[in-house]
């Protein structure tokens, strides 16, 4: 990946450079794809209401996780977010297999 890709959901930018996700708004997280692991859900049928959920490390280890629930009525669109965090989630694929 040579580009730097956004996307923003709510009061939140999300920031990726296809090796750090940066999270903005509030407090800045940032996660490096080899100590992440990252689980985004639809909460509903019609893709309107939508749980990220970001942990450092991986899925059982400890680490500290964040959590972040968005809806279509409250933060608009939430379809960017969804490509920006399936961009992620295979360069994570791409880390663990190196």
């Amino acid at each position: 990946m040579n580009d730097e890709i956004t996307a923003t959901v709510g009061r939140h930018l999300y920031s990726f450079d296809g090796r750090v996700l940066e999270v903005f708004g509030g407090h800045t997280v940032r996660f490096h794809v080899r100590h992440m692991h990252i689980r985004a859900k639809e909460l509903d049928r019609k893709g309107k209401r939508a749980t990220v959920d970001i942990c450092h490390g991986r899925p059982g280890a400890a680490g500290a996780r964040h959590i972040w629930t968005y809806s279509v009525a409250k933060d608009g669109d939430l379809s960017g977010l969804f490509r920006l965090l399936d961009t992620v989630a295979a360069a994570i694929d791409s880390a663990a297999g190196q």
